[in-house]
């Protein structure tokens, strides 16, 4: 097995505005090591938010080559994306992305529904997973009855519970004040920790300083990329 879970070459994307096509990713090469601890920086248009939809498999590029955990992506078709976002991506998201009239446990079984496991082996492994979140307390209560720090820990739990390869999250603590923001932040720590391969997408510098490595992007190529531990 390589030790890159993932491997993109020369990957481009262009998007068609009427008439125009904008190119916003222009050919793009990176490898990303199992047990990575990374953070996408740029400004706005830079690509990064691009790139990471490319890599959790939301969309796919105009041209390049991406391979996630040795199975060529590009190549795929939507059905056989949508079961590899299942089994090797966990997404986090800024707005949670929770259902809002289901329980923290439901909404965390959520991806093992779609993995076919049965409904006990969904609530144990859901169980465990909030439990090593902080939420034991808070299985049985919906998103409107969490603060935001304990919604975004559902999130969590939801994206690690089917055990990918990969955790994406696109600006995890934009919604929260900043000392939910530094609990979260704890939690991708700890998740890293665990072994983890985690990947940030972040305006803000204090929260890539969490990453051991940033990569900064700036008109659609790499402009930077430092391994700073």
């Amino acid at each position: 097995m390589s030790e890159n879970v993932i491997e993109i070459r020369n990957i481009v994307r262009n998007f068609k505005l009427g008439q125009e096509e904008v190119k916003v990713l222009k050919g793009i090469d990176l490898d990303i090591k199992r047990g990575d601890y990374i953070a996408f920086m740029g400004p706005s248009g830079s690509g990064k938010s691009t790139l990471m939809n490319l890599l959790g498999c939301l969309d796919t590029a105009t041209s390049g080559t991406y391979h996630l955990n040795g199975t060529d992506v590009s190549s795929l078709s939507d059905d056989q994306l949508a079961e590899i976002r299942n089994k090797e991506i966990g997404f986090v998201f800024q707005t949670f992305n929770l259902l809002p009239r289901t329980t923290a446990l439901d909404n965390v079984a959520l991806p093992m529904i779609y993995a076919g496991m049965s409904k006990k082996d969904r609530n144990a492994r859901a169980t465990s997973v909030l439990t090593s979140v902080g939420l034991a307390d808070r299985m049985d209560h919906q998103p409107n009855q969490l603060s935001g720090g304990q919604r975004q820990r559902v999130a969590v739990g939801r994206a690690l519970v089917n055990n990918p390869s990969i955790i994406l999250a696109d600006e995890p603590t934009g919604n929260l004040d900043s000392k939910t923001g530094v609990e979260i932040m704890a939690l991708f720590d700890k998740i890293h920790a665990d072994g983890n391969t985690v990947i940030l997408v972040t305006h803000e510098e204090e929260i890539a300083e969490h990453a051991h490595r940033v990569i900064r992007l700036r008109d659609g190529v790499v402009e930077t990329d430092v391994r700073n531990r």
